[in-house]
C-alpha cells in the first residue's frame, strides 16, 4: 500500500525538514511513501467568512492532488484517536480490505475546508493537544514508521 502525506505549507525550519526526511527514508523500506506540499494562503482579514473561503481554496488545491481511488484520512481535532498499536492494526485492516493508496491530509493553520472533509474516508486525531503543523507532520511520519515496525514484528523502542 502506498502512502502519501499531503500537507498545506512547507517544512521551512531545518530541524523539522531533517526529521521528516529521516522518517520518510526509514518508511521507504516498507513501501512507497511520499510527501506533497501545497501552498498555504495568507490568513486575510481574519473574519469567519474569509477564513472559510481560505479553507475552501486550500481544500481545492488539496483535492486536485487526490485521485478517485485514494483512501483519504483527514487529520482533524475531532477525529478518531489511536494508540500506536491501533494505528498499526488500522493500516493492516486497510491493506486487507484492498486499499492500495492511502493519503493523509494535514490542513493549514485554519484547518481543513468542508470540501476536503466531504471527500475524506475517515478522520484521525493526533491528540487533544494542539501542535504546530510542522510538528504534527513529523509526528505523523514517526507514527506511521512505528506502525510499520509493529506490523513487521520488529522491536521499536519506547
Amino acid at each position: 500500500m502506498s502512502m502519501t502525506v499531503l500537507a498545506v505549507g512547507r517544512l521551512r525550519e531545518k530541524p523539522f525538514r531533517e526529521m521528516a526526511d529521516e522518517y520518510l527514508k526509514r518508511l521507504s523500506r516498507f513501501g512507497k511513501v511520499r510527501e506533497i506540499e501545497v501552498a498555504d494562503l495568507p490568513e486575510g482579514s481574519g473574519s469567519p467568512a474569509e477564513e472559510a473561503r481560505i479553507r475552501e481554496r486550500e481544500g481545492e488545491e488539496l483535492l486536485s492532488r487526490i485521485r478517485p481511488g485514494d483512501h483519504v484520512v483527514a487529520l482533524t481535532i475531532g477525529g478518531r484517536k489511536f494508540d500506536s498499536p491501533g494505528i498499526s492494526r488500522r493500516l493492516g485492516e486497510l491493506r486487507l480490505s484492498g486499499e492500495s493508496s492511502l493519503v493523509f491530509v494535514i490542513g493549514g493553520s485554519l484547518g481543513l475546508g468542508e470540501n476536503l472533509l466531504r471527500r475524506a474516508d475517515e478522520e484521525w486525531s493526533m491528540s487533544d493537544l494542539t501542535f504546530p503543523h510542522q510538528l504534527a507532520r513529523v509526528m505523523l511520519l514517526e507514527q506511521l514508521y512505528r506502525a510499520e515496525k509493529i506490523a513487521a514484528g520488529e522491536r521499536y523502542h519506547k
